[in-house]
């Protein structure tokens, strides 16, 4: 099994993040406190740490015709699993930086990949492999 990894990112308003991770993204919520929240982020650990001079920064790389924020954060889900969060996302009117879209279709490395942001503009990657075993493939 892989080990989950941990991640801790500052917010302004922690109750506005709170409700994104937990109802937009169905993380369940875990150990918190005045100024944090743990969630389990698709079997990884997020920590939600309010910052209130925190001032997001938005840049962005050209990745095959579109700008990826910079930097990003995200999982890699199951093919399915993909599927089902980008369109229960669209249903919900979610706002993408880069829309649902597949990647290298019939290639190495096929992959669905969507980004959007949370309400502090910390950007995150939903990706799946066709292929799981071509995650590093070249």
């Amino acid at each position: 099994m892989t080990q989950p990894f941990h991640l801790a990112i500052p917010v302004q308003n922690l109750e506005i993040c709170r409700t994104f991770y937990r109802d937009t993204l169905r993380c369940k919520e875990g150990r918190n406190d005045t100024h944090w929240v743990d969630f389990n982020f698709f079997g990884h650990q997020l920590v939600i740490h309010q910052k209130e001079d925190f001032i997001p920064q938005q840049i962005s790389n050209s990745v095959d015709g579109h700008e990826v924020p910079v930097p990003h954060f995200g999982v890699v889900l199951t093919w399915e699993d993909w599927h089902s969060l980008s369109e229960r996302l669209k249903k919900i009117n979610t706002k993408f930086v880069i829309e649902p879209t597949i990647r290298f279709k019939g290639k190495v490395g096929e992959q669905a990949t969507m980004f959007l942001n949370d309400p502090e503009n910390n950007a995150l990657e939903f990706k799946a492999f066709k292929e799981i075993n071509q995650l590093f493939a070249k």
